[in-house]
């Protein structure tokens, strides 16, 4: 049976806390009531950009700000007065200087290098489509393993964490809902239809929920991430293609990714939390991190307002009751070390390569306090190739996928993980972006299991139950006797697998 976090392990959680609520936690702020409105009336106008401000929460200056704003040239898209982020667009240079000037602005910044217009997801590669004739070789090997989804016996995933086994106590409730927030759901395919909450589900794009039928699938079939990521979570056992970590749970939908470059936005992904929250969903999923940075420093007063803004948030999420867990990333960083090249920041204009430290610099959503962050894993229970990693800031693992070194003996020899794709497909895909809904599925049954527990107690149930494989004793999966990562700490807990690998089994018996 899991147990809640202990104190040791409440303790561990601690550092990276501290060290970005020193990061944003005295925010300077100037003492005038309202901007120098005769140096932008001077100003020439330049692209229209946004812009998160973010305020003192209550009324009298959340007010106060808005007027600022109009004074200072912006137009509001949507104030969230609860947490003070207010979304803004402008046509004028200085506006995010003039407003950090403003009396209970904390912190103002654009959220794009690029104006507004008519890939930060953490998959690793292409998407592989599923044929009709492997799709028949898969289903005749698990009518004869007597599985009950025809395409399970390609799904070594299941199987690596005790899903399968556990549909058979408990499947999860679906009093829980799980919310991908991602580039769509396509809600209509057959294995993700019965299990699909459309009042929980919204187009949050531009920073504004838009919940109108179907606002929330994918823009074309193309758009496959989110599709894909729901599916690992929540594809029912009923007879059809897949099945989910916890097939029994609600998966719902919001939307975030631009339409005209699928970039994840903060102000789309602040709405994302802000709705997920008031909409009663248990757990959400974020795999992606927020554009157009894949590190924010918050040295840089731009990119500080996208970690000010976005981790207002989620922690209103999590005070609201939900969940929030995140992928590592694919870059194979050590996110625990000194300094990390960052060569695709931005990436909705030209990158420039810069170093970062990443105990300044914050992977968004993924190193933020209170986020579960996933690593991932192939068929053996090692560290995917790509995986990026770090003690102290991975709080689990999960299977992710490995095509490279990790090669199932599965129907298809494939290293990737198997789901739904729009128009009802299927295919494979690797990345933390498959880590994390794993981890979500078995956080849901967790969930299901222990109703009443807070997002801190369900963290620590998460971590209790996982089954921590140690540090390799060698890392070199390419041979070349130069090691790939390092992996620092113990048995209990270390920079490759966090507490470790989630047992779904275990998060159900």
């Amino acid at each position: 049976m899991a147990h809640l976090r202990s104190g040791r392990r409440l303790a561990l959680a601690v550092p990276l806390v501290l060290s970005l609520t020193a990061s944003l936690g005295f925010l300077p702020t100037a003492a005038s009531a309202a901007p120098p409105t005769e140096s932008v009336a001077r100003a020439v106008d330049g692209p229209t950009l946004a812009y998160v401000v973010n305020t003192r929460p209550d009324r009298r200056t959340v007010e106060s700000v808005r007027r600022a704003i109009e004074a200072a040239g912006g137009t509001i898209v949507i104030a969230y007065d609860r947490i003070g982020v207010i979304v803004v667009h402008s046509a004028h240079p200085d506006f995010a200087r003039v407003m950090r000037e403003v009396r209970g602005v904390q912190s103002a910044g654009v959220t794009r290098t690029t104006p507004l217009t008519a890939a930060g997801t953490t998959d690793e590669g292409p998407v592989q489509v599923l044929t009709e004739q492997q799709a028949t070789r898969t289903a005749r090997a698990s009518d004869a393993a007597g599985d009950s989804e025809p395409l399970e016996a390609d799904q070594w995933n299941l199987r690596a964490i005790g899903a399968d086994k556990a549909a058979e106590i408990n499947p999860g409730s679906p009093k829980v809902t799980v919310a991908v927030i991602d580039n769509g759901v396509d809600d209509t395919h057959p294995d993700l239809a019965p299990n699909f909450s459309a009042a929980q589900s919204a187009n949050c794009v531009g920073g504004k929920a838009d919940t109108g039928a179907g606002a929330w699938r994918p823009y074309t079939t193309a758009d496959s991430h989110g599709t894909h990521v729901a599916g690992e979570i929540a594809a029912p056992r009923n007879g059809i293609g897949i099945a989910g970590v916890a097939p029994g749970v609600k998966v719902s939908a919001i939307k975030v990714s631009d339409p005209v470059n699928g970039l994840y936005y903060p102000e789309s992904v602040v709405c994302a939390f802000v709705f997920a929250a008031d909409h009663g969903v248990e757990i959400t999923n974020n795999s992606y991190y927020v554009d157009p940075w894949l590190y924010n420093c918050v040295a840089d007063p731009d990119q500080r307002a996208i970690v000010d803004a976005v981790n207002r948030a989620q922690l209103y999420a999590q005070r609201k009751g939900t969940l929030n867990l995140a992928s590592a990333g694919n870059s194979n960083h050590d996110l625990d070390s000194d300094a990390i090249v960052d060569g695709t920041s931005p990436d909705d204009s030209t990158p420039v390569e810069r170093t970062v430290d990443p105990h300044q610099c914050f992977d968004v959503p993924t190193q933020l306090p209170g986020i579960v962050t996933v690593s991932a894993t192939g068929v053996q229970n090692l560290k995917s190739y790509y995986s990026t990693y770090g003690y102290g800031v991975i709080d689990i693992a999960a299977p992710g996928g490995d095509r490279l070194y990790q090669i199932p003996d599965t129907p298809s020899k494939n290293g990737r993980i198997l789901a739904t794709l729009p128009n009802n497909q299927y295919g494979y895909l690797q990345g933390t972006s498959m880590a994390s809904p794993h981890a979500a599925g078995v956080a849901a049954l967790l969930k299901s299991r222990h109703p009443k527990a807070t997002p801190a107690q369900l963290q620590a149930l998460l971590k209790g139950q996982a089954d921590n494989p140690g540090c390799p004793e060698s890392y070199d999966q390419n041979g070349d006797g130069t090691p790939d990562a390092v992996c620092v700490g113990g048995k209990r807990v270390n920079g490759f697998y966090g507490f470790g690998i989630v047992d779904a089994l275990d998060a159900v018996d």
